[in-house]
């Protein structure tokens, strides 16, 4: 047996494989480490991986999509409109050149600016409708963290349609305006007025 085919050759093959898995980039650009949380609410249902496209293996299991790359998430929400349904290469690219303009205008890992835009952009509060003897009555309840990351891929998914159909801006511009809003939670954004929006209608309904 050669010194190659040892247990502790193996072992060192094995180490020396490890970092490479763990140095993988997104795009091959953007570092998916040392992504920052805000809310610990919504922590673990926002995944950060290299990988944006798994071709649908979390299709067959009803809470596995928590576990996708909040990216794919993202490129699979762009793609749920007449204009883009199945464009799946359209959608990741357009996410892909967001990303390079939002890294030029604010120096940051574009990962970590969608990750800050959900957070700003999920809604903690909405209403649901109840019945009392034929009369129907809003009711403020709290939001599930998985329904909160969902709605906030909503809104910056619509907010991109609406700043970019039927008019001079690019869809990856516009997308781009919408992170970086969402992230400085700016409520001029689309998403952060539309989780605003549900909160203060929530609060009406106590």
């Amino acid at each position: 047996m050669s010194a190659e085919d040892t247990p502790d050759a193996d072992a060192d093959a094995a180490e020396e494989s490890e970092p490479e898995t763990a140095r993988a980039k997104l795009f091959g650009k953007w570092e998916v480490t040392d992504i920052e949380y805000t809310d610990p609410s919504t922590e673990r249902y926002i995944s950060v991986t290299p990988i944006a496209h798994t071709m649908g293996r979390h299709a067959d299991k009803q809470f596995k999509k928590s576990e996708i790359s909040i990216v794919e998430r993202l490129i699979n929400r762009l793609m749920q409109t007449d204009e883009n349904t199945g464009k799946k290469q359209l959608a990741t690219s357009i996410v892909t050149e967001a990303f390079d303009i939002v890294h030029e205008r604010t120096d940051e890992n574009p990962i970590q600016v969608l990750v800050s835009a959900v957070e700003n952009s999920a809604p903690r509060e909405e209403t649901v409708r109840l019945k009392y003897g034929g009369i129907s009555v809003p009711k403020a309840v709290d939001v599930a963290p998985q329904r909160r990351v969902d709605q906030a891929l909503k809104f910056i998914a619509e907010g991109v349609y609406g700043g970019s159909f039927k008019t001079t801006t690019s869809a990856a511009e516009a997308l781009a305006q919408q992170l970086i809003g969402a992230a400085n939670d700016d409520v001029q954004a689309y998403a952060v007025n539309q989780k605003e929006e549900k909160e203060r209608v929530a609060a009406a309904a106590r």
